[in-house]
């Protein structure tokens, strides 16, 4: 059986990455205890305030619980995430 490596990619306009950018770092601890394994970090060239997140995960069930909690919906609140963030679920292959 050959393993997997699941990604969780976050699509979302916020008001500030100056505002959002101390609440993602500040829940640093909280994505390692859900299993995730590393992050990547993009801003929209033409429009700074979208930004993409690229997230390593240890297993694509702890990823989708991770997404469904009140913990992120409380940091995304509290961050100025401005839309519904689009979230897809990705295998490397």
């Amino acid at each position: 059986m050959r393993y997997i490596m699941p990604y969780v990619l976050v699509r979302s306009k916020i008001e500030d990455y100056a505002k959002w950018k101390p609440v993602f770092d500040e829940r640093a601890s909280y994505r390692k205890s859900s299993g995730s394994t590393g992050e990547n970090l993009f801003r929209n060239a033409d429009n700074p305030n979208e930004l993409l997140v690229l997230l390593e995960w240890d297993n694509l069930e702890r990823a989708r619980q991770f997404t469904q909690s009140p913990e992120l919906r409380e940091a995304m609140q509290r961050a100025g995430v401005v839309d519904k963030p689009d979230i897809y679920f990705l295998e490397k292959i």
